[in-house]
C-alpha cells in the first residue's frame, strides 16, 4: 500500500488487513523499495506522491524483471484519459478514481488476484507441456523462457544448481525464489527437477536409452535417486514409464 496521506493509508489498511497482509509505504521511493525486498502479491499505490509518484513507480516495477510480475492498482483523484492512458502505457493493471468506496478496491484486487493465479496455471501448464516449448511475448513469457533455456543448456550437468540459475538470469537467489514461485507455484529447485524429469520421460519414450543413460543426460548421477524423483513425479518408475505406451 503506497500512499503518502497518513488518514487515507490507515483507512486503506485498516479494511484489507482483515483480509491481506499490508505493508505500507509513504511514498514511491519507499515503496519500490520494499517491493523489491518482500515482492508482494499486488502493489495498491497513490498517482500523486512526492519523491516518486505513481506512474514512476508502475514504471519500474513493470520493466524490472524481478518484479514485471506483480500487479498494480493506482488510484487517482485525476479522472481523465490522458492521465489514465499514461498509466496504462507504463503497465499498470487497473484505475481507481476517488474517491471510491472500499467495496471497489476490494473487488478489484480479489479479481487482479485471480487473474494472477490464472497466470501461474498457465505457466505451469507450460512445464508439464514440454521443457523446449514456450511462446515469447511479454516481460514475464521472456523471462520465463531465459529459464526454460538456462536449465536446457545445463540439463546433462549435474552440477548446475539453483545459484547458477540465479546467475544466468542475473538476479539474487532471493529474487529468484519469489519470481518463479509467484509465476509457477514451485520453488527454483522444484523447477528445475521437473524440466530434468520431463526431458527425462521425453527420452525413455522416444529414444532406445538404457536407464542409466537417460538419468545422466539429465543430470543425474545416481540412477537410483533419479528413479525416486521419476517414480514421484509420474507414479511409474522409468523401467514402467519406458515400458508404457505414450
Amino acid at each position: 500500500m503506497v500512499e503518502d496521506n497518513e488518514d487515507f493509508r490507515f483507512y486503506l489498511k485498516d479494511n484489507l488487513k482483515h483480509r491481506y497482509h499490508v505493508t505500507e509505504a509513504i511514498n514511491g521511493r519507499d515503496g519500490w523499495e520494499k517491493i523489491k525486498q518482500l515482492q508482494p502479491d499486488l502493489v495498491v499505490s497513490d498517482v500523486m506522491m512526492p519523491v516518486l509518484d505513481g506512474i514512476e513507480l508502475s514504471k519500474k516495477i513493470k520493466t524490472d524483471p524481478r518484479t514485471s510480475h506483480i500487479p498494480v492498482i493506482l488510484l487517482t483523484a485525476m479522472s481523465n484519459e490522458e492521465t489514465e492512458l499514461v498509466g496504462f502505457r507504463a503497465g499498470i493493471n487497473d484505475y481507481i478514481t476517488k474517491p471510491f468506496t472500499f467495496e471497489i478496491l476490494a473487488s478489484r484486487i480479489r479479481n487482479l488476484l485471480n487473474i494472477q493465479e490464472q497466470m501461474r496455471k498457465k505457466f505451469q501448464k507450460q512445464i508439464d507441456i514440454s521443457p523446449a516449448e514456450i511462446t515469447i511475448t511479454p516481460l514475464d513469457e521472456e523471462f520465463m523462457k531465459q529459464a526454460f533455456d538456462a536449465v536446457e543448456k545445463n540439463m546433462d550437468n549435474p552440477g548446475f544448481s539453483v545459484e547458477d540459475l540465479s546467475h544466468a538470469l542475473f538476479m539474487s537467489r532471493v529474487a529468484l525464489y519469489k519470481k518463479i514461485l509467484s509465476l509457477t507455484g514451485k520453488t527454483p529447485i522444484e523447477f528445475i527437477r521437473i524440466l530434468r524429469l520431463k526431458r527425462a520421460a521425453q527420452l525413455l519414450q522416444k529414444s532406445q536409452k538404457k536407464i542409466a543413460e537417460v538419468a545422466y543426460d539429465v543430470g543425474y548421477n545416481n540412477p537410483k535417486i533419479f528413479t525416486k524423483y521419476f517414480k514421484e513425479e509420474f507414479g511409474v518408475t522409468p523401467s514402467q514409464y519406458q515400458s508404457q505406451k505414450h
